[in-house]
């Protein structure tokens, strides 16, 4: 096969959401409608020992929540599919953000009872930057929920998104019976079994049948053409290109739990999404039909297999073809490197793999020469734009609680840091060590992982900070005043940048008012420069 034919049988896109509107479980459904796997766990019953395959560090399962993303391929109808399913807690928020740079495309799961929230407007919000094109899949379709056009509502309103509805409800709750696909015509009755056999879809391509009362009655049927004649008349008429540039966005509903309406939301995604996307770079922008091959680093996770003390940075590819035992340039390092075991996942299952093309994710195993951002080039140097790290909002101080561990310790928050889900920052005056991180479940995540990974013990203490600030300027003299006059509120970052530790908003801005030559930074964007 062709370059060409490899990108354009390839869609990668990310899922996400808040916490609890069931995205890991729509993932779950996604892999077993493509047959990456046989049975779905249950997020969080206890009854099925089985947990989710996309969640699979330890703690994850404990809590029943995604704290890392998972990268995902499966094949489907010709198609090379690979999905990011991200974490939905908004402390793990800087990690989703990182991931939607890998991405072509996205899909928001949102939970019908609850409406929109606040994580969720918050993603979006990357993805409307980026002119990421949406799908929304409105789940929980089993339970009693908003009204369906006040949810349409909501979502324009809240996620300033366009929205067209391509299935709709009959019924809700205990008189859910199915949902309409106007996509394909077709209607899907409900059956709580979980299987959605093809028996229960019927091709109705005319609402005015009568065949539709012998199935949903005739209140549901008398409601359902009311609706979605009202739907054709307000909404837009659904037209690729437009969705393709991120201006309008395709509605689907179902529950995912009961792979219910997950098969239309797959079919509709294959024939749509876009295949992989040109990406910008500091030097130009990156086709990727072009021959040599370049992609960036967006995320690192360490200790993927404890037994091995294994780190894996998760490389996107961007143009070319990235072949196994080939030597590549590491543009940020000016060296050479090859890689004999380039892996792709299935969650936690990884395989050896000789060849990837563009869109593809795949494992480089990292024995800690990468950091988020690094590019991997045939010899060119380029820098992908927009991979952000964000400044903390929450800090600790971090303490030895075993001396006897001290270098497990060094080692364990030095890999976790590289991973770019806290940040270390080293105080100038008196050498004490920093954790800053977005939410305060990572400090927990940190601790356990420690523990549990490198076998250290660490104590937090509380340390009084507003923000840390990433600190430049161009005028040398003024920035050795104010290096002098602050040296106390100034500590190091992991990569030895300088960074104002800030205790307060008006201890903020004092300092850019007295020092009006110094720029404060609030993100450092991590294009592999160092």
């Amino acid at each position: 096969m062709s370059l060409k034919q490899e990108i354009a049988r390839r869609k990668t896109f990310g899922i996400i959401s808040h916490p609890d509107a069931g995205k890991t479980t729509l993932t779950e459904k996604l892999l077993l409608f493509g047959g990456a796997i046989q049975t779905a766990g249950a997020v969080k019953s206890n009854k099925i020992k089985k947990t989710t395959v996309s969640d699979f560090m330890e703690i994850e399962k404990q809590r029943g929540i995604s704290v890392a993303t998972s990268v995902m391929a499966f094949e489907y109808k010709d198609l090379k599919i690979n999905i990011l399913d991200t974490p939905g807690h908004q402390d793990f928020a800087e990690d989703t953000y990182r991931t939607l740079t890998a991405v072509d495309s996205a899909i928001v799961v949102i939970d019908v009872a609850k409406g929109v929230e606040t994580q969720t407007e918050k993603l979006v919000n990357v993805c409307r930057m980026r002119a990421t094109p949406i799908i929304v899949f409105i789940n929980k379709l089993d339970r009693e929920g908003k009204d369906p056009i006040d949810l349409l509502d909501e979502v324009e309103q809240k996620l300033g998104l366009t929205v067209k509805p391509m299935s709709w409800p009959v019924g809700m709750g205990g008189t859910f019976k199915g949902v309409y696909s106007m996509y394909e015509k077709k209607l899907v009755l409900f059956r709580p079994h979980g299987k959605q056999a093809e028996e229960d879809v019927i091709e109705i391509s005319d609402l005015a049948d009568t065949e539709l009362e012998k199935h949903v009655g005739e209140r549901a049927a008398k409601t359902l053409r009311e609706e979605v004649h009202m739907i054709e008349e307000v909404y837009p008429e659904f037209d690729v290109e437009a969705y393709q540039k991120g201006e309008l966005s395709p509605v689907f509903f179902g529950s995912a739990v009961n792979n219910f309406g997950v098969r239309e939301l797959l079919d509709c995604f294959t024939d749509i999404a876009p295949a992989p996307l040109p990406r910008p770079t500091e030097e130009r922008e990156v086709a990727p039909t072009e021959e040599k091959f370049s992609g960036f680093i967006f995320k690192i996770h360490a200790n993927i297999d404890p037994r091995h003390r294994a780190r894996i940075a998760f490389l996107r590819i961007c143009s070319g073809v990235f072949e196994r035992n080939k030597n590549y340039l590491h543009v940020r390092q000016n060296q050479q490197m090859r890689f004999a075991n380039p892996t792709s996942f299935m969650a936690d299952k990884k395989e050896v793999i000789d060849e990837a093309y563009p869109g593809d994710v795949v494992g480089l195993h990292d024995t800690g020469n990468f950091k988020i951002g690094d590019t991997l080039t045939e010899g060119e140097e380029l820098h992908f734009k927009g991979i952000p790290s964000f400044s903390p909002e929450q800090f600790r101080y971090v303490e030895n609680a075993d001396p006897m561990k001290s270098k497990q310790l060094a080692k364990g928050l030095d890999q976790l840091m590289d991973e770019g889900v806290a940040q270390l920052f080293t105080k100038e005056s008196n050498g004490r060590k920093i954790i800053g991180t977005v939410g305060a479940l990572q400090f927990d995540v940190i601790q356990y992982r420690l523990q549990h990974e490198y076998g250290a013990s660490c104590m937090y203490e509380p340390v009084n900070l507003y923000k840390a600030c990433w600190v430049t300027s161009k005028d040398p003299k003024a920035y050795k005043e104010f290096l002098s006059r602050r040296s106390r509120d100034l500590a190091k970052d992991k990569d030895g940048n300088t960074v104002f530790l800030a205790e307060s908003a008006w201890a903020l801005k004092m300092a850019q008012d007295n020092h009006p030559e110094v720029q404060f930074h609030f993100t450092s964007e991590m294009n592999g420069k160092g």
